[in-house]
């Protein structure tokens, strides 16, 4: 089947960690047997996990595609699926999908605001190469594939677009417009993109929701630094002062991240 949809050699198989013995090695073995090559790049994921538990028919925890995403866009679960490495579990629960949702309406809405104020970069203008890409998203991508990791480097540039739509810094808005949408263009997930654009946040609050961003990542910044000096009364102040402002505060493997109760 592969070798009449891919060719004898195709680049990249996927599959379940648990998948590699015997099912994959089998099918390798059965290719090399023939003598074809097969698949240059493996990538096994780990699972979707319920309460502690692998997400399988014959547990009958499984959650449909087609009933996630009655309530929220297709876009929302694949950023919810992409938080966390693929090596990695994920234990999915009652606040995955609304977590995911409102990260993606603050870069959907960031992209929304820098065109309304500094215009839409073209197709050609995101496709960056390598070279041209935040030097630690790269790292992060060649790193197995560390999509959470270059994801956190997607949230630092939104922070400076927002601070610079604050200030009103025209040229920076149009920088990071087109920083932030070309990671998430090869992550699949750029809210300008065709795919995505009926998702595409609105820009009539531009002032408003890029200040809170930056009052709300500068106390985050703030807070990193006491944790950092093991001052942990001050960063712990800092905490239930966002908590009182109605803002959730969440700490990861990549850094804190916060979203509106």
């Amino acid at each position: 089947m592969s070798r009449r949809y891919l060719g004898e050699t195709f680049d990249i198989h996927g599959g379940g960690i648990d998948l590699r013995f015997p099912h994959h090695e089998n099918e390798q073995a059965q290719s090399h047997g023939a003598g074809w090559d097969f698949a240059r790049l493996w990538v096994h994921n780990a699972w979707v996990t319920t309460k502690g538990e692998k997400m399988s028919k014959s547990l009958g925890n499984t959650l449909s595609v087609e009933n996630l995403t009655r309530d929220y866009p297709p876009v929302v679960l694949r950023w919810a699926l992409s938080t966390v490495h693929h090596r990695s579990a994920i234990e999915w629960g009652e606040d995955t999908l609304p977590a995911a949702a409102l990260a993606w309406e603050r870069f959907s809405g960031f992209i929304a605001r820098s065109i309304d104020v500094a215009g839409e970069a073209c197709g050609e203008e995101i496709a960056l190469a390598p070279a041209d890409l935040p030097v630690a998203f790269a790292a992060a991508m060649d790193d197995d594939l560390n999509v959470a990791g270059a994801l956190a480097v997607a949230h630092e540039h939104l922070r400076i677009g927002n601070t610079a739509l604050a200030e009103g810094d025209v040229p920076t808005v149009r920088r990071e417009q087109v920083l932030v949408r070309s990671m998430l263009d090869i992550l699949g997930l750029d809210p300008a993109s065709p795919q995505w654009r009926p998702n595409l946040g609105g820009g009539s609050s531009s002032s408003e929701a890029a200040a809170l961003d930056v009052l709300v990542d500068g106390l985050i910044a703030e807070r990193s630094e006491a944790r950092a000096s093991r001052d942990w009364v001050r960063a712990d102040s800092l905490r239930d002062r966002l908590t009182a402002a109605g803002i959730i505060l969440e700490d990861g493997r990549e850094g804190a991240s916060w979203h509106l109760t």
